[in-house]
């Protein structure tokens, strides 16, 4: 797969043992919906996130309690041999809580602070400086992480007055945007003047809608090097959600801008958290950005397709290849640029199984009930019978260890 994205050149940063940066891959975070309190409940979920993908996980850090537990889940996660970043995401009371538990800061391998719930007033600039000093003190690298729906009201009401001077005043829109990007910079000034380098520090701004996603990003990274988080905050549920995210997203990322990223669906209730980083590998790789596992073409069906057939073969064999992908990944290096075509007549099938590594035309309506096999462009076998299926999960087998073994 040929990768024609050119990155941003951003600064390197350490969170825990992963990199990010423009020397890095793109890397996929998600965040837990736990009580933080509940150690055994978050150690779980952490692992799950991280089972199918996750490199960083952010965990809400809110109560006394909560904090206290942060290093529980910490040494839980060695114990059962997950190493995998963990972010504590602080709001409101983080000054308190990194002051008064300092072990919960030097468990976490990054803090996120929100410049627009750190403080109001003359209390904002002593307690974000508590956040920062407890970073440089323990050399924790700090995510600032500007909301538009927490967006600072102190500069959002200086931008606003300015405005009002303009002799072509900006939309409320524009401000809204300028504020976002302002909030970011000066506080990374003054976390620089703390102490905090720019080798540890990472930026996101984040909003809900997609056009003022792209925007404020595109006039971010022209204003600074360092590396930013992207993300569709409070992206929704189901296929709206997925669907938000992917469109913000593959604009921003296609620009080359964005080190990490999260999808923030909101699951269906009792849904797993995970789809969230499936949907974040997916992007990646649909753009041809990183490559986590082997390619499933399948057609969409359609009169000329005689059964479900090759839909229920596309699904066993994307299913196969999620099942043994974990152990693949160490034993077949390469095997995740594989391109597998499963489809359901003559009129593409013979033509997609050929530009696959491994690819089979099952026989549509009126074709003769034989189903031809491809590898690397050439038929090789024409299977036919009941056992259809089982004997081409076989073939992938054999290819798999034939060429990436």
């Amino acid at each position: 797969m040929t990768n024609t994205i050119v990155r941003r050149q951003t600064t390197q940063v350490m969170v825990g043992k992963v990199g990010i940066g423009s020397d890095y891959p793109i890397r996929v975070q998600s965040m837990t919906n736990t009580d933080t309190e509940d150690v055994e409940a978050t150690t779980q979920q952490i692992i799950e996130l991280v089972d199918v993908g996750s490199e960083l996980v952010r965990i809400t850090v809110n109560t006394e309690k909560a904090a206290e537990s942060v290093p529980k889940i910490v040494d839980e996660l060695l114990k059962r041999g997950y190493d995998t970043p963990v972010i504590g995401d602080f709001h409101f009371n983080g000054h308190r809580l990194v002051t008064k538990y300092p072990e919960c800061a030097a468990a976490l391998a990054k803090l996120r602070i929100n410049p627009g719930n750190v403080g109001r007033g003359q209390k904002r600039d002593e307690q974000f400086s508590a956040m920062i000093e407890a970073a440089v003190k323990f050399q924790k690298p700090v995510r600032i992480g500007v909301n538009w729906g927490s967006l600072d009201q102190a500069v959002l009401a200086r931008l606003f007055s300015e405005n009002q001077d303009r002799a072509v005043p900006l939309s409320n829109e524009m401000i809204m945007r300028e504020a976002m990007i302002v909030s970011a910079l000066e506080s990374v000034a003054y976390a620089k003047s703390l102490g905090l380098r720019d080798d540890q520090m990472i930026l996101s701004v984040k909003v809900s809608q997609c056009q003022d996603l792209i925007a404020v990003y595109q006039r971010m990274a022209m204003q600074t090097n360092l590396p930013l988080h992207l993300g569709l905050t409070e992206a929704g549920m189901g296929t709206k959600g997925i669907v938000a995210s992917t469109a913000a997203l593959s604009v921003i990322l296609q620009q080359g801008i964005g080190d990490t990223i999260r999808v923030s669906l909101t699951p269906l209730p009792g849904a797993p958290r995970t789809e969230e980083v499936m949907v974040g590998k997916d992007i990646l790789q649909s753009l041809g950005l990183r490559l986590f596992s082997p390619k499933v073409t399948a057609c969409p069906g359609c009169g000329r397709t005689s059964s479900d057939y090759f839909q229920r073969l596309a699904q066993d064999i994307q299913g196969y290849l999620d099942e043994v992908m974990p152990q693949w990944k160490g034993t077949y290096p390469g095997v995740e640029s594989m391109v597998v075509a499963v489809m359901g007549c003559v009129v593409n099938g013979p033509g997609e199984s050929k530009l696959a590594n491994i690819g089979i035309s099952l026989p549509g309506s009126g074709e003769a009930p034989v189903a031809p096999v491809y590898e690397d462009g050439q038929k090789t076998v024409t299977l036919k019978g009941d056992r259809i299926a089982d004997e081409f999960i076989e073939i992938v087998k054999q290819y798999v260890e034939r060429t990436y073994g």
